[in-house]
């Protein structure tokens, strides 16, 4: 008696789109992880931006803080918001957020008052006295079902820095 091959199914009928449906599921979280991931490498490119353009509105501060009396905080600004515009645009302020103050010596973990001040420190060197620049951007997620699962749609990403004040010199 012959046999035909053809006629015999491959699989039982109790298991046809089974492979569709783990392939669905496992797609999910394959794709969340991707996306996640895509979100924080563009997160921290825009951390290192942000860091780098507060590093130089510092840099700048520790040489030009002001007149000895009175921090020029417009010129520290202007400073940090030109030092980016890709990924972060500095000189939006609806999402960049900038501080500045000054820090008295010997002070570790200072954190500025207001947008702009001269708190406990005069801006000028020679007492150890720092200036330090902050600022936050709210960064946006691109991938939007992230959004869902955080909760939120914006990330606040901050930088900070603290120089010493090198010039102008004391009164």
């Amino acid at each position: 008696m012959l046999k035909n091959i053809s006629q015999t199914p491959s699989s039982p009928k109790s298991e046809r789109g089974q492979s569709m449906v783990e392939l669905a599921i496992s797609l999910i979280v394959i794709l969340t992880l991707l996306a996640g991931a895509v979100d924080f490498g563009i997160a921290l490119y825009s951390y290192v931006a942000l860091r780098d353009a507060v590093q130089e509105g510092a840099l700048y501060a520790s040489f030009e803080s002001g007149d000895g009396t009175n921090l020029d905080c417009a010129a520290i600004e202007d400073r940090v918001r030109s030092a980016s515009s890709n990924p972060v645009d500095l000189t939006d302020t609806t999402k960049v957020s900038i501080s500045i103050c000054t820090v008295p010596a010997g002070s570790s973990s200072y954190v500025c008052p207001s947008s702009c001040s001269v708190s406990g420190a005069s801006p000028c060197e020679g007492y150890g006295a720092g200036i330090q620049v902050n600022a936050t951007y709210d960064y946006d997620l691109s991938m939007p079902f992230l959004s869902g699962i955080l909760g939120t749609n914006v990330i606040p990403i901050t930088a900070s820095v603290t120089d010493t004040i090198l010039s102008p010199a004391c009164p």
